[in-house]
């Protein structure tokens, strides 16, 4: 059985960050980065509003960026999915196929990926389709583009996109928006704005590039959208199967720190509670066991802020 100080799951921002920071330290990280390494970014086109790249860079070259800085200090990466983990009774368990790997803190930082309507729009994903409004919309300037969602951050990328595209509709399969009423307002008075109600997508066109939607509203009626974006809004998926049943959990399947259950609740117990002031704030309900970037962040989901939390999540690593 191999035997590591530190082994971090998950190879997006926030693992390459924490796993540099833990080198550093000289506690000579263990990075199991998985098949699909470099999360959401490597997926990603130019992204214009990472500090320290005023021309831009594209994502999957960041990617390699943090993955290189983070090796050059020591950090070991091996492009392997796990497979099963088990942390009971202070021991850290980790599976990759029949290799088992044993280690005395884990990091999970194995991201969140974008809810997906299953269409065949993940092919298009940077070639029209996005799931980030925030980071793309630069790119669709005079062009015409459909936001599908109903929730705040609906709402934050159809106003985003108003600031470039010649025209931004909102496509929602209810008759109502779910989002804040301050949102509301501003997008439903925001001349650049349409809403189709009570409708859904049901196809995407598009070979190298996307054609356009097609759509269908309450009555069963079918049309076809010519398009040149598509933002999809319909919420994220924290990658956190592998530990339902080992740490905890928030309603919505992300991992919960100490830092989170504190804000959101009291719920946890007083010697819980006791990590956070002992200094733990990214340590989940299992003692050794930390979390960072978007498998815990259900709000922001930059790179820069996951990158952040890598940073750090570290010095909990280091004094554990």
């Amino acid at each position: 059985m191999e035997s590591r100080e530190v082994v971090i799951i998950g190879g997006g921002p926030s693992g390459f960050t924490a796993a540099l920071y833990l080198a550093r330290a000289t506690l000579k990280p263990l990075v199991l980065a998985g098949e699909k390494k470099g999360g959401q970014l490597m997926f990603t086109t130019e992204v214009e509003n990472y500090p320290g790249f005023p021309e831009g860079v594209m994502g999957p070259d960041l990617m390699v960026r943090m993955e290189e800085q983070a090796k050059k200090f020591g950090a070991e990466i091996r492009q392997v999915n796990v497979t099963k983990v088990e942390f009971i009774n202070g021991v850290k368990k980790i599976w990759v196929g029949d290799e088992v790997i044993e280690a005395k803190a884990v990091v999970i930082s194995t991201g969140a990926s974008s809810r997906m309507l299953g269409l065949g729009e993940e092919k298009l994903l940077g070639r029209g389709v996005s799931t980030c409004a925030v980071c793309d919309a630069a790119f669709f300037k005079d062009k015409k583009t459909v936001v599908l969602g109903g929730g705040d951050a609906a709402m934050e990328d159809a106003l985003a996109l108003s600031k470039f595209a010649s025209e931004v509709t909102m496509i929602h399969r209810r008759d109502e928006f779910r989002a804040s009423k301050i949102m509301q307002d501003k997008v439903l008075s925001n001349p650049k704005i349409k809403v189709i109600w009570s409708t859904e997508i049901v196809g995407v066109k598009g070979g190298g590039k996307l054609e356009g939607i097609r759509i269908k509203n309450s009555t069963g009626e079918e049309s076809d959208l010519q398009i040149d974006g598509l933002f999809l809004a319909i919420g994220h998926l924290p990658e956190t199967s592998l530990f339902k049943d080992q740490v905890e959990l928030d309603e919505k399947g992300y991992l919960t720190t100490t830092m989170t259950a504190m804000m959101q609740s009291n719920k946890w117990r007083v010697s819980d509670k006791d990590i956070w002031r002992d200094g733990y704030p990214t340590m989940t309900s299992r003692a050794g066991v930390f979390g960072c970037g978007d498998v815990v962040d259900y709000r922001y989901k930059q790179a820069v802020t996951a990158a952040g939390m890598g940073k750090y999540l570290t010095g909990n690593v280091s004094s554990w």
